[in-house]
């Protein structure tokens, strides 16, 4: 729901007030070239990094549920994931100074860190470890 939600506040509102006050048409909004306000590019940037990482987290869900792995261990891990990808969002949304950058990627790793936790955990239940 979080990506879904970042399309919708982040990009959504900002091309539909363009496009219904008259300001913009509807090709106006070319996928392969940088165009709109520093926040409209940053919201656009990070819809994407939502829906590039959501197939990896669905990916290790479903190994989750195949192997019939389930731990508290692996919960908070789920809650971590999610956690870091929203405020890592926030982060992108709120500035794109370097600062800000250095904060999105702890955020960033902090996901990673998460999955490569959860694909171990579950890769040693389904080879029976």
């Amino acid at each position: 729901m979080w990506t879904v939600v970042v399309l919708a506040a982040g990009v959504g509102v900002h091309r539909w007030s363009l496009i219904l006050s008259g300001k913009a048409e509807l090709k106006s909004f070319p996928g392969d070239m940088a165009h709109g306000s520093p926040f409209y590019r940053r919201a656009v940037r990070a819809h994407a990094n939502c829906v590039e990482n959501l197939p990896v987290f669905a990916a290790i869900v479903v190994a989750a549920e195949v192997s019939r792995e389930s731990s508290p261990t692996l919960d908070a891990l789920a809650i971590v994931v999610v956690a870091a990808r929203v405020l890592q969002t926030g982060v992108h949304l709120a500035s794109g100074t370097n600062s800000a950058i250095a904060v999105r990627f702890i955020f960033f790793a902090s996901q990673l860190i998460a999955f490569l936790v959860m694909g171990a955990i579950i890769g040693r239940r389904a080879l029976g470890f």
